[in-house]
């Protein structure tokens, strides 16, 4: 029944569409409730359809003169990220909250930049790529790896703060790159800002510049005044400018007059560098950075490159799925790009940042960037303490490895090596920041595990041994001078630059050189030390003889030799031995740290020693318990705290410090066996 009807529908079908020439057909089970096949909703004509042309370079890309790749750099809190969210406001994008390119929830938290991030805006026919970058040096190869993407850089400096020690790292990468930066002097609008102070930051700027070794094209820079907070950016002084004039043009206008388009060629084959890398829950690896030459379209066969000690390697070949790009805040997607355009693109499983993605037909690679080494190194390993296994759901080596891998793969300042056991893995980093930020992440993930103190990656050259020199900026009240001076003479710095700072009385500004050991857990010293008003920024500055074992910068600890529940009535009587780091209804176990001993030697207490119990009822028989607060710490100040005989024991829902052995007797073997 069905194949009759469906033959009479087909010949009424040829009647009305007046076909000569009889279709084949073939009869199969027809079902009234499927679409009608194409073409019979389409018609039929007997012309052959044309084929499509090739398209055009012209058509599929944007000519690289209309593009300008741009980063931002600057020291942290200088304002990069405000900056961004008011270019981006000018230029016409919906901007959902402050510091809309702080996508990470770590970086809303503390306020701080940690990965680098791309975007685009429209301005005058012209599309401008920017760049934000982390400002704090432990992230610094964020900078050094997107750097090289771009051909101009604005250099945000705080105009009452001058230049510091982060913005001469990131200046010196700029430099090197041949980049001609835009100085932007922001924060103008603040009462202690002055014209004449405005012109001694520029003078250090230039001088900055020169003893970097900067062309004589790179010391001409253009200087502009803004304030990104309230949105304004002016090429000549002023701290409150026309209401007209409270906008960003200016500065939008200098990057198209100061960044010169990219140099790159359309007709030549496809080939582009992996900068950045990120996943993607249903579109997998997405690949994103600077195309160096030829155009690349959706749905064209691509390969992965690398250069090894053998020659140029294929890694995999594969076909591009979806080409996309950041504009505003949003990814769109697109159909093509050329060169000189920073673009994401998914469809490759293999590349990771510093690979070479091309056509088919070139085996060559593009150069790599060259990042700073590592200064510092932990080891993460499984938790094996009497309270693991209870908050977290990755506890095995196995799966502390695979994140530990993921993250060597994005983030190219960390390395990870096998530890001196089977489950434990030695990760190299820049500082005690970014690796602090790593745990975070991952105890929010779901991991337990235990990491050991930092330790400084020495060097011997020579037959000499070498260490990690940090440049340290300090500012400070006067009355905390001395303070800060003691601390930092027990840890091997040495004063190079100390006066007054400008426009703010009573207030002294240090320069230091520092071992890198020296400065592990001084942070949270130094902010006890200046009651939080001082600022302090360090950044790497050289390898350089090393200078001897630092003096007393820590005292001893509590440590716990009871399990169970710890008691109010046990930590009354132990107050007076120290600093608590624990309260009453914590769980605690034999070598477990809870506080720290007013003397520099190490101490076995109970604090689960429960109050004996008698038949005698008076009603003031028991005293009211009132303990002072504890020392409650966070992740950072625990990594800074730690001895080299301790570990830090990190859970979703805590963080413990423990003895390395937790076994009394064991401690003290290992106390008497002589040192290396």
């Amino acid at each position: 029944m069905a194949g009759a009807f469906a033959r009479s529908l087909l010949s009424a079908s040829r009647r009305n569409l007046s076909i000569s020439k009889p279709i084949p057909f073939k009869t199969r089970p027809f079902q009234l409730s499927s679409p009608l096949p194409l073409p019979f909703l389409r018609g039929f004509s007997a012309a052959p359809a044309p084929a499509p042309a090739p398209a055009t370079a012209a058509s599929d890309a944007p000519d690289p003169s209309l593009l300008r790749n741009v980063a931002v750099i600057a020291h942290v809190d200088h304002g990069k990220t405000t900056l961004m969210d008011r270019l981006l406001r000018q230029c016409g994008a919906d901007i959902p909250h402050e510091r809309a390119l702080d996508s990470i929830s770590l970086e809303r938290e503390r306020g701080i930049t940690i990965a680098s991030k791309v975007t685009s805006i429209s301005w005058k026919g012209n599309e401008l790529n920017m760049v934000d970058t982390p400002g704090h040096a432990d992230f610094g190869g964020e900078v050094e790896r997107v750097v090289g993407m771009v051909e101009g850089a604005i250099l945000v400096v705080d105009a009452g703060e001058g230049p510091l020690a982060q913005t001469k790292f990131v200046l010196a990468k700029a430099l090197k790159y041949g980049l001609r930066p835009i100085l932007l002097l922001n924060k103008v609008d603040r009462p202690a800002v002055s014209e004449e102070r405005c012109n001694e930051v520029e003078s250090l700027v230039f001088d900055l510049f020169a003893n970097l070794g900067a062309s004589e094209e790179q010391l001409d820079f253009p200087v502009l005044y803004a304030s990104a907070k309230e949105g304004w950016a002016s090429s000549t002084f002023t701290k409150d400018p026309a209401s007209d004039a409270r906008n960003m043009l200016q500065l939008l206008d200098a990057i198209l007059k100061y960044v010169p388009p990219p140099t790159a060629t359309l007709d030549a084959p496809f080939q582009m560098l992996v900068s950045m890398m990120e996943r993607d829950f249903y579109l997998g690896r997405i690949l994103t950075g600077r195309i160096s030459s030829g155009i690349i379209r959706t749905g064209d066969r691509v390969h992965g490159l690398r250069s090894t000690d053998n020659g140029v390697e294929k890694i995999e070949e594969g076909k591009v799925l979806k080409l996309m790009k950041k504009k505003g805040t949003n990814m769109v997607l697109i159909d093509s790009a050329g060169a000189g355009d920073i673009v994401s693109m998914a469809g490759l499983t293999s590349p990771s940042i510093g690979h070479t993605v091309a056509n088919v037909e070139v085996m060559a690679t593009l150069p790599t960037v060259e990042l700073d080494p590592p200064t510092i190194s932990m080891t993460f390993g499984v938790n094996n303490s009497p309270l693991a296994g209870r908050d977290g759901s990755h506890l095995t080596g196995g799966k502390i490895g695979d994140r530990l891998a993921a993250e060597s793969e994005t983030n190219l300042a960390i390395n990870v090596l096998p530890g001196p056991t089977s489950d434990s893995f030695e990760v190299q980093g820049r500082g005690e920041l970014q690796l602090g930020i790593l745990i975070e992440n991952m105890r929010r993930e779901g991991f337990e595990l235990s990491v050991s103190p930092p330790r400084v990656m020495y060097k011997t050259e020579n037959g000499q041994k070498l260490e990690p020199i940090e440049e340290v900026t300090i500012e400070v009240n006067e009355e905390h001078v001395g303070l800060v001076m003691e601390a930092l003479s027990h840890r091997r710095a040495e004063v190079m630059d100390m006066g007054p700072v400008p426009g703010n009385i009573g207030r002294t500004k240090l320069s230091l050189t520092c071992p890198s050991r020296g400065l592990v857990g001084y942070r949270s010293v130094f902010s006890s030390d200046t009651h939080g008003t001082g600022f302090m920024h360090r950044a790497f500055l050289t390898y350089a003889k090393h200078r001897g074992l630092l003096g007393n910068v820590r005292k001893g600890v509590l440590v716990s030799m009871g399990n169970g529940i710890i008691t109010a009535h046990a930590l009354m009587s132990l107050e007076a031995r120290g600093i608590l780091f624990v309260t009453p209804g914590m769980e605690t176990y034999d070598g477990m740290i809870v506080g720290e001993h007013s003397r520099d030697t190490d101490l076995d207490i109970n604090p689960v020693r429960t109050k004996e119990l008698t038949n005698v009822r008076a009603a003031n028989k028991d005293e009211n318990v009132r303990l002072t607060p504890p020392r409650l710490m966070t992740l950072e100040e625990a990594i800074g705290y730690v001895a080299a005989d301790e570990l830090i024991e990190v859970t979703p829902k805590a963080i413990r410090l423990r003895k390395r052995y937790l076994d009394a007797n064991k401690r003290k073997a290992m106390r008497n066996k002589p040192k290396e």
